[in-house]
């Protein structure tokens, strides 16, 4: 993948100025890796449901968890102690991005279509897209994913089929996202399930600063080289005792 096809895809989008008061910034287009990492790394994410173009939209304000200000609710954190979860990384991508899509209770339907499934499950095989998973018993019983770029991490979608398991797997993620130091963990839209445990709404020219940070050097379209941000491939091993992961050797 190169620089300069991500780099000119980038430059088909309109400024982010130009988004609607709700965020939305533009429709049409397709899902393919180049593309969804052209957005991401401008700060834009699709969402739309089926029978629509694609939507894409860049947010003001931006919901983002800072790394250094996570912290689980009291009653989420005794209850993990006393029954903890195993999580993995990248176990089960597919199991996980299913789960996030199956209808929620009181819902009439999903944004995370099939067409969505399939594009980031493409992300995932190159290495960009990212699962935590948190099983009990060997039942998968939560989890979350999200997209990787450089030291940013984008989250896209979690659930829960046990109690505190999302939380579980969050901490987690948090935890390895330190301990790889990134500098940007986005949630993209405000929730109070993310603002209890440290979400904070940044302007988008704030969100956008921090983003190229973590990204490094943008792009330029007439650069054949491949993609700085190179894929996550490490296999992670996460130790419940301390809360922390190693490679796997």
């Amino acid at each position: 993948m190169l620089y300069g096809a991500v780099a000119a895809l980038a430059a088909q989008f309109p400024p982010l100025e130009a988004a609607r008061a709700d965020g939305l910034l533009c429709m049409g287009g397709d899902l393919q890796p180049e593309r969804l990492l052209a957005a991401y790394s401008r700060g834009i994410f699709p969402w739309y449901e089926e029978g629509l173009p694609v939507l894409w939209w860049s947010p003001d304000p931006r919901c983002v968890l800072p790394l250094g200000d996570f912290r689980l609710p009291r009653r989420s954190a005794r209850a993990l102690r006393r029954s903890p979860f195993a999580l993995t990384l990248d176990r089960a991508f597919g199991r996980v991005i299913r789960a996030c899509a199956a209808p929620r209770p009181g819902a009439s339907g999903t944004w995370i279509i099939p067409a969505m499934i399939a594009a980031y499950e493409r992300l995932h095989a190159l290495g960009y897209a990212h699962s935590i998973e948190a099983w009990r018993d060997g039942e998968l019983a939560g989890g979350l994913y999200g997209v990787a770029l450089g030291r940013a991490f984008f989250g896209e979608s979690m659930f829960h089929r046990a109690a505190e398991a999302s939380r579980a797997a969050l901490a987690g993620l948090v935890e390895l996202l330190r301990q790889r130091g990134a500098l940007l963990l986005d949630c993209q839209q405000e929730t109070p399930h993310i603002m209890r445990m440290g979400g904070v709404l940044l302007p988008r020219a704030f969100f956008v600063a921090r983003l190229r940070e973590a990204l490094g050097e943008a792009p330029t379209a007439a650069a054949a080289v491949d993609l700085p941000w190179t894929p996550w491939r490490t296999a992670y091993m996460h130790d419940p005792a301390s809360g922390q992961w190693r490679a796997a050797v």
